[in-house]
């Protein structure tokens, strides 16, 4: 029992038991075998078999990899998963490693474990990862790809000046190549999701006589409990609370319309085409819905003009008291996404009418979805050089 007794007394009071020069090898050699097997256990996770163990990771994701270019191509490179989901960097390693207990719970809990259920959260998935490739400026991509390395004289006329120009301000590639190596999400009428995650749903209470500012476009109903919708009320629209009942609230929304017409359109200002709501033709007929007050005509057009009140009910939900979170989300879209084929306008360099068909020809080239497109547009309009004086 005299060796047990020793090795307790060198385990409990080493520097007793022990040189210094003992317990400096003892603990290098420790260090080194802990090391080791941490780095062992990281590396284990970190490969594209362990990612794919997954049935859903398996199931969706890896087969649309298996059809892009980073799959298979003329010089043999492969990207595997964690070539473009885990940073080399090792700080920034650790970090995704916890990040991806998320992952783990979702896992555990059969989140997208059917085709319905991913596709569900496609959206929601892809947000989150072209937000971390954003934030890290592609850093992932860039890895592998190189702007001093790319051959300009192979790329088509277009190719070569959009990648130049990108390559100036050292762009991040997802800014442009989102989808390169799973499907796109369906964004038509998705409901911004960045966005949401930014202001959440709006205020936590609405009261009568104040006034909000919309957050998302919402449909607009006759009544405070009925399903007949009565048209739309768009982002960013700046509307006034009479009533509440329930999840409700009866609203006023005053601009102006052209006197063309059922007059269904109600824009922000006289002359101006900054959409504020679209009714039904019925709701613009219905009696007491919409209230007329003076008539100016546009001596741009021609057009008679009226000034308008309408007074129609909506969910009370994604409502602001500032318009502020709305136009900085807009602006950073703006610059990000706009960036890609041209240096981009200043908001003030058109005018409030000119923006609209300026804008949806750029539509073509970025990926937005409906309430995104409609709130950085009107954020162009708000912002043009109508309402900024100074010279175009």
């Amino acid at each position: 029992m005299k060796w047990l007794t020793n090795l307790w007394r060198t385990l409990n009071q080493p520097t007793k038991a022990l040189t210094l020069g003992a317990v400096s090898i003892s603990a290098f050699i420790m260090g080194i075998i802990f090391w080791g097997g941490f780095n062992t256990a990281l590396e284990a996770t970190n490969t594209e078999a362990f990612c794919i163990s997954c049935h859903s990771m398996e199931s969706k994701p890896y087969q649309e990899l298996q059809e892009t270019v980073h799959w298979s191509n003329h010089s043999g490179v492969r990207a595997t998963c964690p070539d473009c989901h885990v940073p080399h960097n090792w700080s920034r390693k650790i970090a995704r490693k916890m990040e991806a207990s998320h992952d783990v719970w979702g896992w555990l809990f059969n989140t997208v474990n059917t085709p319905e259920k991913f596709e569900a959260k496609r959206l929601e998935m892809a947000s989150r990862e072209w937000k971390r490739f954003d934030r890290d400026n592609s850093l992932a991509c860039k890895n592998c790809h190189n702007y001093n390395s790319m051959k300009w004289e192979t790329m088509s006329p277009l190719a070569q000046k959009q990648m130049k120009r990108a390559a100036e301000i050292d762009q991040s590639c997802i800014d442009c190549h989102k989808g390169i190596a799973h499907h796109l999400p369906e964004m038509g009428t998705a409901r911004a999701p960045e966005l949401i995650a930014e202001v959440g749903s709006g205020v936590s209470s609405v009261e009568t006589n104040q006034t909000y500012y919309s957050a998302l476009t919402k449909p607009l109903f006759f009544t405070d409990k009925g399903d007949v919708e009565a048209g739309t009320l768009n982002v960013a629209t700046k509307v006034k609370v009479l009533d509440t009942q329930g999840k409700r609230i009866k609203i006023s929304i005053e601009g102006w319309r052209k006197k063309i017409g059922a007059g269904r359109v109600i824009y922000m200002d006289f002359g101006v085409n900054i959409l504020s709501a679209q009714l039904t033709k019925d709701a613009a007929e219905t009696e007491g819905v919409i209230q007329t007050f003076e008539e100016k005509e546009d001596p741009m057009t021609g057009l008679k003009w009226q000034r308008v009140e309408a007074q129609i009910w909506t969910e009370k939900d994604y409502l602001l008291t500032d318009l502020q979170p709305l136009w900085g989300y807009a602006k950073t879209t703006f610059r990000s996404s706009c960036s890609v084929c041209h240096t981009q306008p200043d908001e003030a360099h058109f005018d409030a009418n000119t923006w609209p068909g300026m804008f949806q020809g750029m539509l073509a080239f970025v990926n937005m979805d409906q309430d995104t497109q409609a709130l950085v547009q009107k954020y162009l309009q708000e912002h043009s050089s109508t309402f900024v004086k100074k010279e175009h």
